[in-house]
């Protein structure tokens, strides 16, 4: 059975200050890196290693859409 692709959900740990997999709809993954460029790298080996595990076989590649995640605020206030 072929996999379209890998969908990879990650997040930022303010407290770590690290990019995390948050959720994946390939059971498993599981990696982490201080950016998300290093997090996108790793990918690749993680998914590779748990797709060979599941029994994926075959020539071809497998894209991994990593969706990133980070929230920030503002402080709203008076000013005169």
């Amino acid at each position: 059975m072929a996999r379209r692709f890998v969908h990879v959900k990650a997040a930022y740990d303010v407290e770590a200050a690290v990019w995390y997999v948050e959720d994946s709809d390939l059971q498993g993954v599981n990696a982490w890196a201080p950016t998300v460029e290093e997090l996108l790298g790793k990918l690749p080996a993680v998914v590779l290693d748990l797709l060979e595990a599941e029994g994926y076989a075959g020539d071809g590649e497998v894209p991994i859409e990593l969706v990133a995640r980070a929230t920030t605020s503002t402080r709203l206030g008076a000013t005169c």
